[in-house]
């Protein structure tokens, strides 16, 4: 992506940005400006519909799922090659 892709896809506020750095804004004013950008972006965020975000959920469960029991595989082959190591435990 070019600069000139950048600056055109950005929209105003890359402009009062670089502006703002030329003009040395105060401490106030910076802050004005970065809760602008925020609002900016936070225009931009789609979010997802009822059925997008069920998926996404099991998904997620799905994922944890695995890494658990993957876990929990390495966990007793760890623990079965310690006591081949160094013997029966105390008990």
């Amino acid at each position: 992506m070019s600069t000139s892709e950048v600056e055109e896809s950005g929209g105003g506020i890359v402009e009062r940005a670089k502006a703002d750095r030329a003009a040395k804004r105060s401490w106030f004013g910076r802050i004005i400006l970065f809760v602008q950008q925020v609002i900016a972006e936070l225009k931009k965020v789609v979010t997802p519909t009822r059925k997008e975000l069920i998926n996404y959920t099991l998904v997620v469960i799905a994922f944890v799922v695995i890494m658990m029991a993957l876990v929990y595989v390495l966990d007793l082959a760890f623990g079965w090659f310690a006591l081949l190591v160094f013997g029966t435990p105390l008990g």
